[in-house]
């Protein structure tokens, strides 16, 4: 590990420290990001502290109605309200999902502070204010990360292993796009490499900083290498079923890398050495790796709303970038297996 670092390229920032969000207003200000409006939940609201004294306006993110709204919506109810030239995130990839989707249509430069490893932080993939998309100017990449490996570890063992699927998932669904590239799979090798060896430690010994900089540089990955199968198949699930979004990551990611060892070779073996796994045990690895999850039943999954997933998934173009693209029999089969 590195130990602290800052990491600057293309107009972003990142800085990787311990205590992060106890020096965010002074790294703000360093950075040029005042006046800020931030943005949170009412739980990190509750600790924000010096944070939210430094703003010049305080918004909480309203919690989510549905899976299939929450981020379109916080952002349309917020949207008229948060006019600084800088948006403050403090939270998880809803939270950061809101502000960038605001700053969409405003032009106000993102910072993000994560306290999950859901990756929104390093991305320019975001949802849309509802009601508010002939308004949109360009979709936005956060220009500052403040990146606090306590804060973005802290949830208990079962989530912080759905979490830590969910930001390998980042890695593994690049690896096979059309966009794959030298930096984009160095970085999604290496993030894969550090969570997996990080969860393979005693969770009393484990450090948060390797899988924290594991989903940062696994976040960076699909930024530049885009995403294909598995992303479509959990948004979609998450979207139209109903379940909750990490973990469905942690449940899909097994199956669809198996699904995908065979079409997309070149791309997952390297996957499978940085597991420390083989490609024919790439599925056991992924389900050791996140806890053995539960099934898409247990996690809520409507199973009356499936064909309707379905239907959905067929539609997205993203799908197209998948090398020997499923078919809706192919999806089901998968899904299944994961029910």
């Amino acid at each position: 590990m590195s130990g602290n670092f800052v990491w600057r390229d293309a107009g972003r920032t990142v800085v990787f420290r311990d205590g992060g969000v106890s020096d965010a207003p002074a790294l703000l200000a360093e950075h040029g990001m005042e006046p800020f409006a931030l943005l949170s939940t009412e739980r990190h609201l509750a600790g924000a502290g010096q944070l939210a004294s430094a703003a010049a306006a305080v918004h909480e993110v309203p919690a989510a109605a549905s899976a299939a709204t929450g981020v379109t919506d916080a952002a349309a109810a917020l949207l008229d309200r948060v006019d600084a030239p800088a948006l403050v995130a403090l939270g998880g990839g809803r939270t950061i999902d809101t502000a960038k989707a605001i700053a969409s249509v405003t032009g106000a430069r993102v910072a993000t502070i994560p306290t999950t490893m859901s990756g929104a932080e390093m991305t320019g993939i975001h949802r849309l204010p509802a009601g508010a998309e002939d308004r949109v100017r360009a979709l936005v990449r956060p220009s500052l990360v403040i990146a606090d490996p306590e804060a973005m570890t802290s949830a208990p063992e079962p989530e912080l292993r759905a979490s830590s699927m969910n930001a390998l998932a980042h890695g593994a669904d690049s690896l096979y796009t059309p966009f794959a590239n030298p930096v984009s799979e160095m970085t999604a090798l290496r993030g894969a490499e550090l969570i997996a060896t990080a969860l393979d430690e005693d969770p009393a010994e484990r450090g948060s900083e390797a899988l924290a900089l594991g989903s940062i540089l696994c976040g960076y990955a699909i930024d530049s290498g885009a995403f294909a199968l598995h992303h479509v198949v959990c948004q979609t699930l998450a979207r139209v079923c109903g379940t909750p979004h990490a973990p469905t990551n942690a449940t899909i990611l097994p199956r669809a890398m198996a699904f995908m060892v065979p079409r997309a070779p070149d791309g997952l073996a390297p996957l499978s050495r940085a597991l420390e796994s083989e490609p024919a045990e790439i599925e056991p690895r992924l389900l050791q790796l996140g806890g053995n999850p539960p099934g898409l039943g247990a996690l809520g999954a409507d199973r009356s709303k499936l064909s309707q997933a379905l239907e959905s998934m067929l539609m997205r173009p993203e799908l197209a970038f998948t090398p020997g693209p499923p078919t809706r029999a192919d999806l089901e089969q998968l899904i299944q297996a994961a029910w």
